[in-house]
């Protein structure tokens, strides 16, 4: 079985920084794909960041230039560092992950529990 277990979050005024931390636990074979996604009451789950086997990063044009995703492929984590917060990037945050497992033929999705981050104006 794999977990993900996600940390950080909380409440924080404009203008703060939160870190988000994921990491997969489990038996894994090989991540494809890593990051976060977010719900606020009464909207779709957005991306938010995440990380591509190989190196490369999607951002969601609303947190370009202020979040910053980063991972340690050896312990199978993710980190999302938020920096100069609005009240609009209040939400629950899910950590998601496309993981192959040991003899597992293709890779399948797995969810956090999700961590809320509130941003008071």
């Amino acid at each position: 079985q794999v977990q993900l277990k996600e940390s950080g979050g909380g409440l924080v005024q404009a203008g703060g920084s939160l870190s988000l931390s994921c990491a997969a636990s489990g038996l894994i074979f090989s991540i494809n794909t890593m990051g976060w996604y977010r719900q606020a009451p009464g909207k779709q789950r957005e991306l938010v960041a995440r990380l591509i086997r190989g190196g490369s990063t999607n951002y969601a044009d609303s947190v370009k230039g202020r979040f910053s995703i980063s991972g340690d492929s050896a312990k199978n984590t993710a980190d999302l560092q938020m920096n100069n917060l609005k009240p609009e990037d209040t939400a629950v945050y899910y950590c998601k992950a496309s993981i192959r497992r040991w003899r597992a033929v293709t890779p399948d999705d797995y969810w956090g529990q999700g961590t809320q981050v509130t941003v008071s104006s």
